[in-house]
């Protein structure tokens, strides 16, 4: 069984060959931030990720509002721990993303 499991990573290996991807960033906690961030941006519609002449997606509240209650909870369970860099992204990350979801909301209710 360790021989399959030993060849089955030499293929991903060399599989990893012909398509380099750029090297993964410092696994840290604001690149945790950052990540969480970008995600509630995405639900909410503010990244352009559609092609040239494609419907822009419909955004997901739900998954904003998910994505950025965890960033609170971040907020909550990190309290004391950080270092003033650290808890300025996380503080600001959250203001601003509770601020967008309200506008994002109000976009959408607004008559066309």
């Amino acid at each position: 069984m360790s021989d399959e499991i030993d060849a089955a990573s030499q293929s991903l290996d060399d599989d990893d060959e012909l398509s380099p991807r750029p090297a993964l960033p410092t696994a840290d906690f604001d690149f945790l931030v950052y990540s969480l961030r970008l995600q509630a941006e995405l639900n909410l519609g503010l990244l352009p990720l559609d092609g040239p002449g494609e419907e822009k997606s419909a955004p997901d509240f739900e998954l904003a509002r998910h994505n950025i209650d965890l960033l609170a909870m971040l907020q909550l369970k990190t309290k004391g721990n950080l270092t003033t860099e650290e808890r300025n992204a996380l503080d600001n990350s959250v203001t601003e993303l509770r601020f967008r979801f309200v506008k994002a909301r109000q976009e959408v209710s607004k008559p066309a």
